[in-house]
C-alpha cells in the first residue's frame, strides 16, 4: 500500500481543502516553502464549492430565470404557459461542474507544487499530525500548522425526529423537487433556500423563533424583505417552535408537530423539513486538548487579528473560528496568514481588517456593509448618526404587474458624514454593493456620493441622489414618481 504522505516532514501543514485552506497552502508554496494540505473529504474546495456559494448561486440562477418566465409575458412574449422546471436535469448539470471545480482545485495545486493529502488528520504533538485513511496510519511534522476545517450545519438534536429532517448540505442531494417543504430557520441560509424553493413552486413554510428574519440585518433589510417574501407566497410563521417529527413508512410524509403565533398547536405534513439553525466548527476529531488549543464557549478556536491560535505555531481561520463565516474571507485571511509566515519583510504585519466586510442574501437580492443604524447609533450615539433612505420600484417593474419595492438606506456618522452602512434591497444588489464597498472601506462621506454623477436609468444611482435631486432638471419621470425618500 502506498504511502498517504510523500514526506513526512514539511514546512506548512494545513488541516482542510476548503477555500481558505486553499488559499494559504498555494500562498506559502509561492514562497518556496514545502507545503502539505491534509482533506478529508475526498473533495477540494470546502463548503463554497461543494453545498454553498456555488452550488446555491445555480439555484438562485434557476430561480430567477422563473421569475423572468412569469414576467415575460408582460413584456409581450407570447407564451401560453410557463415551461415545466425538470429539477432533477439542472442537479445532474450542476452537479457535473461542482465536479469540475473539484478537479481544477487539485489542478492547481499541482501545478503550484502543494502535496495533496487525502485523510483524516488529528493532533500527536504541537509540530506532528497523525492522518489516517482507510485504515491506514501516518505521523508527519510541521514547522506551522494552519487549521482550516471549516464548519457544517447544526441539527436541533433535542427534538424527537430530527434526523428526519435535512440540512443546506442534503439540500443539494434532492433528485426531485418536493411539493411541500417547511424551512426551520430565518438566518441566511434558510432565508435564501427558502426563497429558492418558493419561487420554483414549491409550498414553502418558513419557521421563525421571533417575528423577523434576518434577525442581524439592518431593519430596512429584514423588514422590506419580509414582507415581498410574504406578498410572494412564501408563508412565514412567527414564534415558532417544532415539537417533534415523525413518520409513518419510510418513504411517506413527515408529521411535523409545531406552534407558532399563526397557527398555535398543530401537526402537518411535508415532503422536506430542512434545518437552517446554525453552524458548528468541525473539531472534534482534531485532539486539540493534545496541543492546549482553547476554544470559546460554543467550541471555536480562539485566534487573534493574525489568525494565531494560543498555541505558538499553530494558526485558525475561516469558519472554525465563527468570525465573519464567508469565503472570501477565509481566502483573504489565509492569503495574508502565509505572506506575513513566509513572505518578504514588507509582509511581517499583514494580516486581514475584519471591518467593513460586504455580505449579500441571494434572495430579494438584498447586501450590506458597515454598520447597521442600530449598531451605529449605539456605537456613535444618536446624535452623531443619521440615515438617508429611499424606497422605490425598480425600472424593471414598470412592465410587470407585481411591483417589489427596492430599498436603500445610507448610515452616516459625524458633521462631516461619514458613510458607516450601505444596506440595499432590490435587484442587483449584490453586483452593486461590491463598488459601494470600496467607497466605504475608503472611508467616504455623504459628500462624496453626492459629487458623483449618476449612471442613468440605473437603480444604483439612488445611491448617489437621495434627498440630492435637482427637481427642476430632467429626471426619469417613473423613478421620481415611485421613490420615496428621507433622513433623519
Amino acid at each position: 500500500m502506498p504511502p498517504i504522505a510523500k514526506s513526512n516532514h514539511y514546512d506548512y501543514l494545513v488541516i482542510g481543502g476548503g477555500s481558505g485552506g486553499l488559499a494559504s497552502a498555494r500562498r506559502a508554496s509561492s514562497y518556496g516553502a514545502k507545503v502539505g494540505i491534509i482533506e478529508w473529504s475526498g473533495r477540494l474546495g470546502g463548503t463554497c464549492v461543494n453545498v454553498g456559494c456555488v452550488p446555491k448561486k445555480v439555484m438562485f440562477n434557476t430561480a430567477s430565470i422563473a421569475e423572468s418566465l412569469h414576467d415575460a409575458q408582460q413584456y409581450g412574449f407570447d407564451l401560453p404557459s410557463i415551461p415545466k422546471f425538470n429539477w432533477g436535469f439542472l442537479k445532474q448539470k450542476r452537479d457535473a461542474y461542482i465536479k469540475r471545480l473539484n478537479n481544477i482545485y487539485l489542478n492547481n495545486l499541482v501545478k503550484d507544487d502543494v502535496e495533496y493529502i487525502e485523510g483524516k488528520a488529528s493532533f500527536v504533538s504541537k509540530n506532528k499530525l497523525k492522518v489516517e485513511r482507510d485504515g491506514q496510519v501516518e505521523e508527519i511534522e510541521a514547522k506551522k500548522i494552519l487549521i482550516a476545517t471549516g464548519g457544517r450545519p447544526r441539527l436541533p438534536r433535542g427534538i424527537p425526529g430530527f434526523e428526519l429532517g435535512i440540512t443546506s448540505d442534503e439540500f443539494f442531494d434532492l433528485e426531485e423537487q418536493p411539493k411541500k417543504v417547511l424551512v426551520v430557520g430565518t438566518g441566511y441560509i434558510g432565508v435564501e433556500l427558502a426563497g429558492i424553493f418558493n419561487t420554483l413552486g414549491t409550498n414553502t413554510y418558513l419557521l421563525t423563533r421571533s417575528d423577523e428574519i434576518l434577525r442581524t440585518f439592518d431593519p430596512i433589510i429584514k423588514d422590506t424583505l419580509l414582507e415581498q417574501s410574504k406578498k410572494e407566497g412564501l408563508r412565514v410563521l412567527s414564534h415558532a417552535q417544532v415539537k417533534s417529527l415523525s413518520r409513518d413508512s419510510p418513504t411517506g410524509p413527515i408529521k411535523v408537530d409545531f406552534t407558532s403565533k399563526e397557527t398555535n398547536d398543530t401537526v402537518e405534513e411535508f415532503d422536506v423539513v430542512l434545518w437552517a439553525i446554525g453552524r458548528d466548527p468541525n473539531v472534534e476529531e482534531l485532539n486539540l486538548e493534545n496541543i492546549g488549543v482553547k476554544l470559546n464557549d460554543k467550541g471555536y478556536i480562539i485566534s487573534d487579528e493574525y489568525q494565531n491560535s494560543n498555541v505558538e505555531e499553530i494558526y485558525a481561520l475561516g469558519d472554525v473560528c465563527g468570525v465573519a463565516q464567508l469565503t472570501p474571507v477565509a481566502i483573504a485571511a489565509g492569503r495574508r496568514l502565509s505572506d506575513r509566515l513566509f513572505g518578504p519583510p514588507k509582509f511581517k504585519s499583514s494580516k486581514l481588517d475584519y471591518d467593513n466586510i460586504p455580505t449579500v442574501v441571494f434572495h430579494g437580492t438584498c447586501g450590506t456593509v458597515g454598520l447597521t443604524e442600530p449598531e451605529a447609533r449605539k456605537k456613535f450615539g444618536d446624535e452623531n448618526v443619521k440615515t438617508y433612505t429611499s424606497k422605490f420600484v425598480n425600472l424593471y417593474n414598470a412592465m410587470t404587474e407585481q411591483k417589489p419595492a427596492t430599498a436603500y438606506k445610507l448610515v452616516v456618522v459625524g458633521e462631516e458624514e461619514k458613510v458607516v452602512g450601505v444596506h440595499l434591497v432590490g435587484r442587483d444588489s449584490a453586483e452593486i454593493l461590491q463598488g459601494f464597498s470600496v467607497a466605504v472601506k475608503m472611508g467616504a462621506t455623504k459628500a462624496d456620493f453626492d459629487s458623483t454623477v449618476a449612471i442613468h436609468p440605473t437603480a444604483a444611482e439612488e445611491l448617489v441622489i437621495i434627498l440630492s435631486r435637482v427637481y427642476n432638471n430632467f429626471y426619469f419621470i417613473y423613478h421620481e414618481l415611485t421613490t420615496k425618500s428621507s433622513f433623519r
